[in-house]
């Protein structure tokens, strides 16, 4: 399902990552992937409130949870660098769909980065 939301489809994700060479590309694409289909599920599911919110955030939270060993493959990690562009886009992410008062925390509450 292509992503409707403007906000969205324009907002380059991870962009902070992608700018440092710490962070290889083909595993950011993989975490920006996560979100966009994060986007998909909220566009699909149109989730009332927050709590519908944030058991779609913990799903695509625990699927970063995954990609910790991937970075760990390829000579990087998820450190506080990426934890923070991580967790803003989380937050971009509840914002763009009218979620302006979600916790970004709670957003992504199952972390272990």
């Amino acid at each position: 399902m292509p992503i409707s939301n403007e906000q969205v489809t324009a907002h380059p994700f991870l962009r902070a990552l992608y700018r440092d060479a710490y962070y290889p590309d083909h595993v950011v694409d993989r975490g920006r992937a996560v979100l966009l289909a994060l986007c998909e599920r909220v566009e699909a599911e149109r989730p009332a409130d927050l709590t519908a919110l944030y058991a779609l955030t913990h799903a695509a939270t625990e699927e970063f949870n995954d990609l910790q060993a991937v970075f760990e493959e390829a000579g990087s990690e998820i450190e506080t660098v990426a934890r923070e562009e991580i967790a803003e886009e989380f937050r971009f992410v509840a914002r763009a769909y009218g979620f302006a008062d979600a916790d970004v925390e709670e957003l992504i509450a199952p972390r272990d980065w």
